[in-house]
Formats: structure tokens, sequence, C-alpha cells
């Protein structure tokens, strides 16, 4: 048993250390390189250079002792192989390395086979304990987002719920439902203030040119709001064309965006945002994406008849890969293998025997990528070139008509020295491989030509050896190889008219035993198409930010290097889209942000995701090949707009000519001439630039005269081109200084105010700018507005003015302000506020002042307002205090009261105070109002009293161990002193009370019996004044169960009840008793009477013979005593008569009958073959017992047929009917009264036999036909009709033969009632 070696847990490890090597994890690792091959390898012990073997049981170290490793080996060089144990223990391999170092410290299995067996166990053994365990580190897993995972729900349809739940571990799949319902409505919010309308969503799919696209519609509400798209959470650019790789192309409402050139890091999940709002998640699959070349394939070297490999990995599984040899396809065959890895990645073609036919270019196409490489053939050192010219001649030659070859003869000693691939300019001359020097005057010497050019291959000899034979890279050249051969003596030439870049290579002239060889290099190197050359001449312009891709195509046979320089420095970025056997590699995709380099089969390119200024320049591209290279030139130019002007901004006031501005011009113009620079400016305070004017381009100042002095500015200046304006370049903000303006006046004095105007005075300003004084403005407002309105439009010389513009009863502020030449000066402080109308009466006296309210510190006071009759209306009110030891009026107060009321305190207590009121108005105080007597500062005393109302009870039912709470509210002043008594006594230590403001409180947690009684509550206050509230408590609990009930009947047709009384009556409790009867010991109790004062009961309507159980309660205000239930029910038995009862007299009917045949048998003429199915209907009771014969003969226990019955349906079977089975068949019925018999005939003709068309058959008188040997069969007339049911069995046929003349030749069968198939079936 061979074990595949591979680490737990981890897929196959490739090792890729050369041609030739074997590759852990391809699906023939018993045979990696030419285990069951022709190649001359010899074995060797395997050195293990880390392996981990660990055995599944106690005897694998003597398995694995007895066990040895070998390994086919080519060649002596150092090689990495794969090792296939030939063991039949299970083990575990973490990695193995194996180290092929030649024949140092390795022996050959003929030396191996001399020594013992021991030896090699004990050698195997040394190696085990030279392994150590290596365990490879885990590839890091990829960090996904679970918010980019919901919002990929939340776009995704609903049938792809349980496929990203599951990828994503997602298990709540209801949470993730309600989840997904709440995350929409944040969303649509979201959504809603950037789009009106989002529709179409296509996800994300693969084309088959290897292009990711996905499509929505969008109606932005604002068409400038920005796109974005996201990979995985991270922002990419993306282009508006198909030369970059992210590309978004809008059609109306339609956006559509492609990926190109996709590899396996494009996979994950792409997320397009319109500002910061997602409004759409689409994941692309790794397995969506085409397989790419990650490990591309490598040149080989093998010997003639050796083995090469080719290995390719890629980066998804492809098991559709095909491999190609000189871009044909190739089948696989005994010489050709094809091997894939279980993974599907790894792609290896073996090529056994390897001869020089099998050299040139494979390649490996998955479809949309190749891979190719080169394999070279080298002569061994014992091969000879006649070896290798007859080897590579066709099969057919070998041993064909044309026999042995004509140029060398057989025992000659021709050799070929040692094939290696030559370099140009390399000695066309070697004593050792060319012979001796005398036989050649001139030998062949290297060229070097270009691909198409024509060349010719001369030597000389110095005497005649015969025609001579050229070969290239040792076969023999014919001339359908395209070549010339011509012979001028000894002179000897090799003409190709038309070189191609496969006729390179080493050419050798053989004549007799003697060479000479010589190397035609063929220059093939890139070419670049003219018309490209052409186009690459005129400048690429493009502008700034945009997307630039410049893509050189070209030509050439062999792999290209391209290499891109700016300005003579190469350009290094990250490499994408690099597929095809042109490239010979294959490379993944950098960041997108800079420079992207791509190299295809045909084509380079270079493409700058956002183009900038400073990568505009000379550009120029080396394309290199093994033909030579070529080179490309062109100029990118960068349009942008302009930088901002050289700063800084110089602003200067110029007083009265306005601000001068200068600044310089733009470092850089963007490629454009400057046409112009636009001035802007912005006023200090607000964010609104105005433009002021324009420059021309040749001038770099300018003056704006607009300004305002005495106010801030901020300028700002930007270049302008074709391509628009740039960024602007922008100063402080400046002072433009104002001359000197006058100060403020004085604030207004108010010399008369009426309804129809007010008169104003004021003084003049001081200081600067106040010389000049042209007048003053007059400014009103309304009292609490802050909204000053102008009172003249024309400036006042004088200080006195008379405002008319004003509206009665409103109050008013004024201010002024002074005007000189050179604007006004600032306002003066606004006048006291003044009502515009005319002069009012004082107000007459306050009425009903009087005393509210007292206390030690504080006495209230309320009056009416003066009479309007007295004078105008109060506007407020003064409340002054003298003491009692005073002459002095104080107010109470600052200002006055608006309202009728006031509480003046801070008062000594007990001191006397005379109390007056005075209204005022803008008129002036009214007379003022006194009270007589002296007011003391004490509290009014108020005579206590409970707060009663009609829900409060004087008596409380309390069940025992509830809780008592009762509440008295009363009213006291000042507060009384509350004393609670039960029964004229204090009340017990468990009793509660409490009392505050006016709310006394009795609190019992626990009721007891002993609680009952009466309580009182007593308030008493200072002066001895006091009053009580008396209520009764009862505590009680449920009454206990009345005593036994006695039953008896006084009255007939009544039951009277009797019970010991309560024993809680005894204690003067209010009872009732409840009676309760009921019919049946399981029936429900129904109440019979209520509220039974007495210990009697009597139940009238007594029925007799019923049973009747009585029940008693007891019953009071607290709730029901337990039942007490009568031991035995009462019941009076009913008197019952005698009746006779005759039994009708009832007589069985007899249905005995004896047997007969409702419908008898029909006669029958079937092929051999053929089922037969007979079938009759009898009728007979008892049951009656048929049985079957045959010429007379019982048929009981013939394996042939077989019989069944049915409900009065007979039926005989014949399953395959022979000549044998033909004649008269009988069925007998019989019971114990008689036996009733019915007859049929059997004919069986053979096969392909027609009765329609023997000469025998005809037709009787009804169209049946029947044989004419054979008499009509009838059954006696008279006899019932037959049931639906007995016909339609016992009419059977043969079931594979359905033609009617079969079933035709049949009895008609007697008619029978419905009467008698019902007896019958009986």
């Amino acid at each position: 048993m061979e074990a595949e070696m591979q680490q737990p847990g981890m897929g196959p490890r490739n090792v890729t250390n050369g041609p030739g090597q074997a590759h852990q994890g391809d699906q023939v690792l018993g045979d990696p390189v030419g285990l069951r091959g022709k190649g001359k390898g010899y074995r060797r012990l395997i050195a293990i250079r880390a392996l981990d073997i660990t055995p599944f049981s106690s005897g694998a170290d003597q398995r694995l002792s007895q066990s040895s490793w070998e390994q086919p080996v080519l060649g002596n060089r150092g090689e990495d192989h794969q090792c296939v144990l030939p063991l039949s223990l299970p083990v575990h391999v973490n990695s193995l390395l194996f180290s092929l170092d030649g024949p140092v410290g390795f022996r050959n299995n003929r030396e191996r086979h001399n020594e013992p067996q021991e030896d090699l166990g004990k050698e195997v053994m040394d190696f085990r304990m030279m392994l150590k365990k290596r365990a490879l580190p885990p590839a890091p897993p990829k960090k996904i987002d679970l918010e980019q995972v919901w919002q990929l729900l939340m776009t995704a349809d609903q049938k792809d719920y349980e496929r990203i739940c599951m990828k994503y571990g997602i298990v709540d799949f209801w949470g993730m439902l309600r989840k997904l319902q709440e995350m929409k409505k944040e969303r649509e919010d979201k959504m809603a203030q950037y789009i009106s309308i989002i529709s179409n969503l296509r996800h994300i799919r693969v084309t088959k040119e290897g292009t990711a696209m996905f499509d929505l519609e969008l109606h932005l509400k604002n068409s400038g709001s920005k796109i974005y798209l996201y990979k995985d959470g991270e922002m990419i650019p993306y282009g508006h064309d198909n030369e970059t790789k992210h590309c978004l192309r809008r059609l109306g409402k339609r956006y559509h965006f492609q990926i190109r050139d996709l590899r396996p890091e494009d996979a994950g999940i792409y997320q397009v945002k319109v500002e910061d709002a997602v409004v759409f998640s689409t994941e692309l699959e790794a397995s969506a994406i085409p397989p790419s070349v990650v490990v591309p394939l490598a040149e080989a070297h093998c010997e003639e008849e050796g083995e090469a490999v080719f290995e390719c990995t890629l980066s998804n599984p492809c098991p559709n890969a095909v491999w190609h040899f000189q871009h044909r396809p190739l089948r696989p065959s005994e010489r050709h293998e094809v091997f894939m890895s279980p993974d599907g990645l790894t792609h290896r073609l073996v090529v056994r025997e390897a001869r020089f036919s099998d050299m040139g270019l494979y390649s490996l196409s998955t479809g949309l990528h190749a891979s190719s490489a080169w394999l070279v053939v080298e002569a061994g050192k014992d091969k000879s070139l006649q070896t290798a010219s007859l080897d590579h001649q066709p099969r057919a030659r070998r041993g064909g008509k044309e026999g042995r070859s004509d140029v060398h003869g057989e025992g000659r000693d021709v050799t070929q020295s040692p094939r290696s691939r030559s370099k140009p300019g390399t000695s066309s001359f070697s004593k050792e491989a060319r012979g001796p020097i005398d036989h050649f005057s001139q030998g062949l010497a290297d060229m070097e030509v270009q691909q198409g050019e024509a060349v010719t291959l001369s030597c000389i000899l110095t005497s005649d050896l015969g025609p001579g034979t050229w070969f290239k890279d040792g076969v023999k050249l014919t001339t359908q190889d395209g070549v010339i051969f011509e012979q001028d003596g000894l002179m000897h030439k090799l003409l190709i008219t038309h070189v191609q870049g496969t006729q390179a290579g080493k050419y050798t002239f053989v004549a007799s035993n003697q060479q000479s060889e010589a190397t035609l290099t063929v220059h093939d190197p890139p070419t670049i198409a003219p018309d490209v050359t052409e186009k690459l001449r005129e400048p690429l312009v493009v502008k700034a930010g945009k997307p630039v891709t410049m893509k050189i195509p070209f030509q050439s046979r062999h792999p290209v290097q391209a290499v891109w320089r700016k300005d003579g420095a190469e350009v290094v970025g990250g490499s994408s889209g690099s597929s095809g056997s042109g490239s010979g590699s294959s490379s993944s995709s950098s960041s997108s942000n800079g420079p992207q380099v791509a190299l295809g089969d045909s084509y380079t390119r270079l493409c700058l995701p956002s183009a900038g200024r400073k990568d505009g320049g000379q550009y120029s591209v080396t394309l290199r090949s093994e033909g030579g290279s070529v080179q490309a030139e062109l100029t990118l130019q960068v349009i942008d707009k302009p930088q901002p002007p050289q700063g800084p901004l110089e602003v200067h006031d110029c007083h009265r000519a306005g601000v001068c501005l200068h600044w310089q011009p733009p470092r850089d113009d963007g490629g454009r001439a400057v046409e112009h620079y636009m001035v802007e400016r912005r006023q200090a305070g607000r964010s609104t630039w105005l433009k002021v004017g324009e420059s021309p381009t040749d001038s770099t100042t300018f003056t704006d005269t607009h300004v305002e002095q005495g106010k801030k500015y901020a300028f700002r200046v930007r270049a302008v081109t074709a391509e628009g304006a740039g960024e602007a370049l922008e100063s402080e903000e400046v002072l433009v200084a104002p001359e000197a303006l006058p100060g403020p006046p004085s604030t207004p004095a108010i010399l008369s105010a009426s309804s129809r105007g007010i008169t104003l005075t004021w003084t003049a300003p001081r200081g600067p700018g106040s010389a000049h004084i042209l007048g003053y403005l007059i400014e009103k407002r309304k009292k609490g507005s802050n909204t000053w309105i102008a009172v003249n439009e024309q400036p006042v010389p004088d200080r006195r003015w008379t405002v008319v513009d004003l509206r009665q009863g409103c109050q008013y502020e004024f201010r002024v302000t002074a005007m000189t030449p050179s604007g006004p000066g600032e306002p003066g402080p606004p006048s006291d506020a003044v009502f515009a109308r005319d002069p009012m009466r004082p107000p007459g006296p306050v009425r009903d002042l009087r005393v509210t309210d007292t206390s030690h510190t504080s006495i209230t006071l309320s009056w009416a307002g003066p009479d309007a009759q007295d004078g105008d209306e109060a506007q407020g009110y003064v409340v002054e205090l003298c003491g009692s030891d005073s002459l002095q009026w104080n107010p109470c107060h600052a200002g006055t009261v608006p309202v009728t009321t006031y509480t003046a305190k801070g008062l000594r207590p007990q001191a006397g105070y005379f109390v007056r009121v005075t209204a005022v108005n803008d008129g002036d105080r009214g007379e003022p109002t006194a009270l007589d007597t002296l007011v003391q500062a004490m509290p009014v005393t108020v005579c206590p009293k409970f707060l009663m109302d009609s829900s409060t009870k004087d008596s409380l039912m309390v069940r025992v161990g509830d809780t008592i709470r009762v509440p008295v509210s009363f009213e006291a002043v000042p507060i009384p002193e509350v004393t609670w008594l039960k029964d004229d006594l204090p009340l017990p230590k468990r009793s509660v009370t409490t009392t505050k403001d006016g709310l006394t409180q009795l609190l019992i947690p626990a009721a007891s019996l002993s609680d009952s009684g009466l309580y009182t509550v007593v308030l008493r206050n200072l002066p001895g004044k006091e009053a009580a509230h008396n209520f009764l408590i009862k505590v009680a609990a449920c009454p206990q169960a009345p005593g036994p009930i006695r039953l008896q009947e006084n009255v007939p047709g009544t039951v009277t009840a009797e019970w010991e009384p309560c024993p809680d009556e005894a204690q003067g409790l209010p009872l009732h008793c409840a009676v309760l009867t009921r019919s049946s010991a399981h029936g429900p109790w129904r109440e019979a009477a209520d509220r039974i004062h007495t210990n009697r009961f009597t139940l009238l309507g007594v029925l007799l013979g019923h049973e009747y159980h009585f029940r008693v309660v007891a019953k009071n205000e607290l709730g029901a005593s337990k039942p007490s239930d009568t031991s035995q029910p009462w019941c009076i038995p009913r008197q019952r008569d005698r009746f006779t009862v005759k039994a009708p007299s009832y007589r069985e009917p007899d249905l005995r009958q004896k047997p007969r045949f409702l419908v008898g048998l029909r006669s029958h003429l079937l092929p051999q073959g053929c089922e037969c199915c007979m079938s009759c209907a009898v009728q007979g009771w008892p049951q009656p017992r048929v049985t079957w014969f045959r010429n007379d003969q019982s048929l009981e226990g013939n394996p042939t047929v077989y019989s069944t019955d049915v409900l009065g349906v007979c039926s005989l079977v014949i399953p395959s009917v022979t000549p044998e089975d033909s004649g008269e068949y009988k069925a007998v019925a019989k019971n114990t009264l008689g036996q009733a018999v019915s007859t049929a005939i059997l004919i069986v003709i053979g096969t392909g036999g027609c009765p329609d068309s023997g000469p025998d058959w005809q037709r009787d008188e009804k169209g049946n036909q029947r044989h004419s040997h054979l008499p009509a069969f009838r059954e006696p007339s008279g006899g019932p009709s037959p049931s639906r049911h007995a016909s339609s069995q016992a009419e059977a046929g043969c079931s594979a033969d359905p033609r009617p003349a079969f079933r035709g030749f049949a009895a008609e069968a007697p008619a029978f009632s419905k009467a008698d198939v019902q007896c019958a079936r009986a």
C-alpha cells in the first residue's frame, strides 16, 4: 500500500526546486518522474531532512525498521523529490524534503544486494533517530468586517440569505431577519438625504472575457454628489474608460461598474457609497474569478532519452486546463503524461524518452491566461550523431524502403560534443569536436542575421571526403526543412532564403568521420507597428485627476521584458494584467494608487490611476527579448488648473483712492497660459465672496475703490486659464481706516410728554470729530424692543426736538446720534421710558383694608382698588408700617406692589404695628388708607375641630390578622395636643399613632380580637379648648362550622333539617346560615335557602326515590365557615306495580337451496401460449363446493392450473395453454341438497394460427364464429339473467389476445335476476 505524505490539516505542499522534480500533493505520487519509465536512472537511498512520522500501533516501529525507502533518480544533480512509502502501517507526515547529493554518502543497488538485511534496517533506524518535527505556520485568516456583511445582506436577494449566513457564521437566522429590518430603516433614512430613487440593482457577475461588472440606477437629489467605490472597507479609485482596472460608466441614471484583469486578490465585498451613505453592496466570490498563473512554467533541460517535467501553479482550480506544444493541443500519451494535484491548482506535464523532435515551446492555457516555456533536449555523452539521426527519422523509414542512412556507415566512430545553448560570438572551431584541422581549409563560421534575411553557411574541404551531410542541433536536414544544399568542388554550402526564428541553432557539416560546427543566431527583436510609432510622436494630453493608460502593442516570438522610464528614470510600480505565453511569468497587482505596469502577450501598458502635473514628461519603454530589443518614446502632457499666485498678497490702504493689492504670478500655470486674474472681496463676519474685478495677464496689481471706511475686508486672487480658475491666494483681514467721527451725545432729557408728542433735549458731544457737526439723528423704540426707528430723515441742527409720531398709551425710549461729513458718530445712551399720553390724576384711596393673617413675624393684608370716580386708575400700591413706639412710616418694599395683597415679613414677635396702604400712578400718589387698630404680630387662634364628611363611618369591621389604619383630619391653631383612648383607657403599646399637618392616624399592624372596642380622639389646645371624636372597631374571624345535621319527615313530601347552632353565636356576633342541597353524591351543590337566622329548614317537593344531600354553612360580614354535611342521604323509597310482557314468536326463514349456475362456462378457442380464464357464477345454500374436471378427470392438485372462488364466482386459470390442454372442461358444484354441472370446450391451436383464415371456421346465426366440426354451444333457455358482477368475470376470455374472433366463440349466458345474485353473494 502506498501512503500519501501530507501534513494533517493542511493542503498539499508544492516544492519547486528545478526541472524533473516531484511535487507533494500530485495524484501520481508513486511515480513522480520515472518510477515506471525507461530512463537509465539508478536507485539510491533517500536522506530525509525533516519528517515527522507517528505510528498508530505499538508494532509500527518494528514494521518501520523492516522497510526500506528508495527512489529512482535521474542524473547526478542535487534535486528535491517526493517519497512514496511502500508500507502497510498508517503514518502522519508533517513535512518532508528529499536531498539527492549524488554518489556521496549513498550506495547503489548493486552494493546493497551484498550487505546483510540487518545492516539495512539499522541504517533506516539511524535515519529515524535524526528526524525532527517542523510545523508550518497556519495561514492568517482573512479579517471579516461584520458591518460589511450586514450591508451585503441588506442588498442581497432573499434566496442568498442562507448562503451568506453559512459563509460568515451567522447562525441566528430569525435574529438576522429582525436586525435587517431595523438596519434597513436606518439605511433608508440616511440614503434619503442624497437619493430619491434606487432601483434595478444587479449584483456582480463575471463575463467570458474575465471582466466583473455590476450596475444600478440612482436618482440623485444633487447631481454634484460624489460617488465612491470601496472594497473590503477600503476606498479604491476608478476611471471612466476601459483603460483602467476599475471603471465607472454612466448612462443617464444608470451607473455601470467594471473590474478588469481579475486576480484572486480582487475577491471581496464591493460597496458603492454616495457621500457617506452605503447604497449598494455586492460580493465577488473567489470561485468566480478565472484562474490566473501564479507560478509560471520554467524552461526545462534534459538529455536525450531522458525526462522533462513542466509544472505550473494556478490561482484557482482549473480542471479544464489544456497543454499545447508549438501552439497545438497536446494529447496525453505514454510519452506525454499529464497530472493535476487534488486541489486542482498544480498542473504537471512529464515528457518521457525525450527526443530532439520534442524540443520547442510548451504552454498551459486556462482559457483567459496561459504560461509558456521552452524544452531544450541535449545530446548525451554516449550518443553519437548516427543514433540521434536515426532516432528522429520517421518510424516508417527505419524498417522501410529507404534502408539505412546514406551518411554514416556501419562501424564508424563519429561522436558529437555535448550540446549546450550557444551564445553569439563563440568560436567557430574546436579541435576536440570538429576533427583535424587539415581536412578543412575553411570551416563553418558563426553568423548573426535578422529574421527574414538570407544566409549562407559554407565550408571548404582540403580533399574530397564524399557528399557530406548537414545537421541542425543533431537532426539531419533535408530539403523539406526549407534549406538548399549546394556543392561546388570542395566547397559545401547551406542556403536559407528567409531565415525564421525556429531555424536558429547549431549547424554541423559531417563528411566521412570529420565535422565542422557553427552557430546561427537569428535576431528577432520585438516589433512595433509603424502606425503606432507615428502616433507616439504626437504628445498625449490629459487632464489632471484623470486615469492615463499608455498601451504599446508589439509582436515578438520570444518572451519579452518591458522597462518603462520617465525622463530617464525607471518607473517603479505594481504589476497587473500579466498573462499569456509571451510574458513567461505572472504577477499580482499591487496598490492601485501608484503607477501600474502590465505586460501581455502582445502589448505592454503603463497605467496612472490619477494623473498629476508631476506625471508629465518624456516616457520611454524598452522591449527586450532573446532576439533583441526595441524602444519607443512618447510625451505626456498633464493639463491642470493653475496653482495659486505666489504670495504674500500685499494689501495697502490708499485712503480715499481705495485698497491696493499686489501679488506674484503662479509658480505653475497648469500647462495653459494665464488669461487674467480674478479678484474677490469678503467683508469681515460674512461668508460670501464678491467678485470686484479682473486684472490682465501682464499686471499683478489691482485697486478696489468700493470699500467702506471703518470696515474690515479680506481679499483673494485666482489665476484663470482655459482650464478654469485655480486655487486662491488669500490675505488677512485688513481694516480700512476711517476719518475721525464724533462721540455720542448725552442722554436725552424729557421736557414734556402728552398724547400729542414728547419733547426732548440733549447736549452736544465732545472730543475729536465733534467740531463739524452737521446735525443730529433721533431714534425711538418701544420699551422692551431691540429695534430702533429713525424719527427724522435729515439731521436736526438744534439740540431740542419734539417727537409727534407716537401711539397713545405706549411707552418709548429715545437716543441721539451726531452727524459729521465723515459719517454718523456713535449713538448716545437711551433715555428713560416715558408714556405718550396726557398727564394723569392721582388715584383715590384704597378700600376694604383688612388683616387676613398674622404670625409671630409677619402680617398679611388685603384690600380693594380705589374707586374710579376718585381719580385715575392705580398702577401700583405702597404698603407702610409704623411701630407702636414710633411716629415714622416706613415702606415695607422697594417700588410698588402690583396686586392687592401683601405680606409684611421680618417683624418682631408680639409687637404692635400701625398699617397703611397708598395707591400710586404716573400722576402722583393718592391718599393713604390706614387701619384704626394696632395689629399684633402673633398667630390667630382657631378652636380645635374635626373635619368630617359623609364618607366617615362610626364603626369599622376588621378581620383578625388584618392591618387597621384609621386617619382623622382636624383643624386647630395653634397645633393642639392629640390623645388616643380605647374604652376610655390609654392605647396598648402595639398600637401606633402619628400626627402631622392637621392629620392624626391610628395604626395596628395585626388586628386581634382584643382590639375590638370604642376608640376616642381628643384634641386640646393651650387656652383649654378641646374636641373629641368616637368610633367603634369590631375585630372578628370567620364563623365556625355549625353542628351535626338531623333529617326527619314531619309532613309527607317534605324534609326538615335541624342542626346544632354555631359556637360563635354565644359571643353575640351577628350570624346567619345558608342551606345547600344536591340530588346525587357527585352532583353540584345548589343553594336552597340563605340568611336563615334559626337552626331549622324544611325542604318542600321531595320526590320519591330520589336521594338528597344537605349542607349548612354559617356566614357573617367577614365570610363563610366550613360546611357541615349530612352523613347519609335522605331518600323516600318508591312502590312499583308488577306487569307481564309477552315476547313475540320468531321463526327463521329456510334459505336452503341446492346448487345452480347463474352464469355457465363458455367455450374458448385460444392460440398456444395464451392465458385462459374460465369463469362461472354459482348459487346455493349451504355454500356449494366447486370441483373442476377436464375430460372427466379431476384437476385438483394439477400444478399447471389454479382455481379461485370469490363470492360465488368461480374461475379456472391456465397461465399458458398448450395443445394438451384442449378438451371438455366441467365445473361441478355440490352441497348437502344436491349438485349442478356446467361444461365448456377449450380448443388450442398452433402458434401463428388465425381463426379467421382457416377453412374450418364458420359463423352461426348470431354472427359468432365457431369451428365447422363443433356444434354451437347453448345453455338451456328459461334460466335467470346473470348479474353484472358475475357476468363481467364469467365472460373473461384470453387476456393476451383481445381479438373479437376468440371472444366470439362463447355460449350465450342465461339471464338471472338481481335477487339471485344477492343470494349467491350471501
